[in-house]
């Protein structure tokens, strides 16, 4: 069920903007009355789901589900039709129009999706405000997950994260994210201010490790799971209990336990344990691997500032404070999403490695339909297409993009076969990266 709520939010997700992208290309053909011949939601090759035809443009569903298209009179796209391009031009074909307007025509999918990106950013502020947690409420530190990696940074748990790459990070989230981005972190650790280096590999590491985060903010000893046959379960110990201490040590972060259960191993000990607001001992004798059986529980942001560990801070928004502050956002996820391609340019990053299809893209709506989560994934994704379909790459609109501007800058066209032969070969470098992103044995 899980796996079908995620791929359903993906499957509309991918819809909505795959019709609003090539409605931007068919509404600009159609201002500059070119025709549009094909409008479609998905490809259709063989065979249509749904079809019809109104006015001089056919409309349809098709059946494979990696994208859409429309076909524009007069145009060399992935249609490849060149008996088409072997008649004489006429006045309704792309080929006939001027240059400025087949450049309007051509980025009209590009201009759609990041006005849809900025637009729905605002109109979620307005629906649910702006919740996030501040850097400054980690006093205690963060807490290492995956030390696999951090120990690689030289980051241990506790540590305050100052600043990434010389800048204050304002947010827990925006920590998350800028350190990859980074060369340098200082952080506050026993009242000593470090500078650690940031390898250029950290992202080869993190996938290598296969642990998820590398930090987190730091939580109590709450039970979220209990291994069979481990010591907790046979001491009677429950979900949701909490751990906050052992005998006269007090414990307040789950990642406080392991050193202190360490000390007591092949001894009994009293748990002190808070279940249901009420304070009790459960006696425990800990095993010689100082192994209780526990996972933690995975705390919510809003959990943990019920609970009042942190405080989170939330921003409402009017509907003209909306529409900046949802600019400012989709500026910043573009600029970040820049940061993010570049890396995967960079072999010695290892970036290229987390490359996902969509599988990957699918788990990012998580297994519970939340609308706020739904729209903030689709304005992510549709500034994401604007991106990537911008590169100059012949089958993308960026690669027509280019002939164009070479046309302005030469005065002269592209030669029609030489454009014919770069489409194929953008197709053949587009199908070889959809397969390199969806198929797990051509990772290397």
């Amino acid at each position: 069920m899980d796996i079908l709520i995620q791929a359903g939010q993906l499957l509309l997700s991918i819809s909505i903007l795959v019709v609003l992208h090539e409605g931007g290309h068919f509404f600009a053909a159609k201002l500059f009355k070119t025709k549009v011949e094909s409008f479609y939601l998905f490809f259709n090759p063989w065979f249509s789901l749904y079809k019809k035809k109104i006015g001089e443009t056919e409309y349809g569903i098709g059946w494979l589900p990696l994208g859409g298209y429309v076909k524009i009179a007069g145009m060399i796209d992935e249609s490849m039709d060149k008996e088409q391009m072997k008649q004489p031009p006429q006045p309704w074909e792309f080929r006939s129009k001027p240059t400025w307007q087949r450049l309007i025509i051509m980025l009209g999918g590009i201009i759609v999706n990041v006005i849809v990106g900025f637009l729905i950013y605002s109109f979620v502020l307005m629906g649910y405000g702006e919740k996030y947690l501040p850097a400054s409420e980690l006093k205690n530190g963060i807490w290492c997950v995956n030390e696999e990696v951090t120990n690689e940074i030289g980051l241990k748990t506790g540590d305050v994260i100052n600043t990434i790459n010389g800048v204050a990070p304002e947010t827990f989230e925006a920590m998350q994210e800028q350190i990859f981005y980074a060369t340098t972190l200082e952080v506050s650790r026993n009242g000593e201010n470090i500078t650690l280096t940031i390898p250029t590999n950290l992202i080869d590491k993190l996938i290598s490790s296969e642990r998820g985060p590398m930090f987190l903010p730091r939580i109590p000893f709450t039970v979220g799971g209990l291994k069979e046959g481990y010591v907790a379960e046979k001491s009677g110990l429950i979900l949701k209990d909490q751990i906050i201490g052992i005998n006269n040590q007090e414990i307040t972060y789950y990642d406080q336990l392991k050193p202190v259960l360490t000390g007591f191993a092949n001894q009994q000990v009293e748990l002190k344990v808070l279940r249901d607001g009420k304070k009790m001992n459960i006696p425990v004798t800990i095993p010689d691997s100082a192994i209780l059986g526990v996972a933690p529980y995975a705390y919510s942001i809003l959990e943990l500032e019920q609970a009042g560990i942190y405080k989170t801070k939330t921003v409402d928004y009017s509907f003209f404070s909306a529409f900046p502050r949802g600019i400012e956002i989709a500026t910043e996820k573009l600029v970040n999403y820049y940061k993010q391609f570049k890396l995967m340019l960079n072999p010695e990053t290892g970036a290229y490695k987390g490359m996902g299809g969509f599988a990957t893209i699918s788990k990012l709506f998580g297994t519970e339909w939340v609308w706020q989560n739904f729209w903030e994934k689709t304005a992510w994704i549709s500034l994401v297409l604007a991106f990537m379909n911008l590169l100059p790459i012949p089958a993308l609109d960026g690669g027509h993009v280019m002939f164009l501007l070479y046309e302005m800058i030469t005065r002269r066209k592209p030669n029609e076969k030489a454009m014919e032969y770069a489409q194929m070969a953008g197709m053949i470098l587009l199908l070889a990266f959809m397969l390199y992103a969806n198929t797990d044995f051509l990772r290397f």
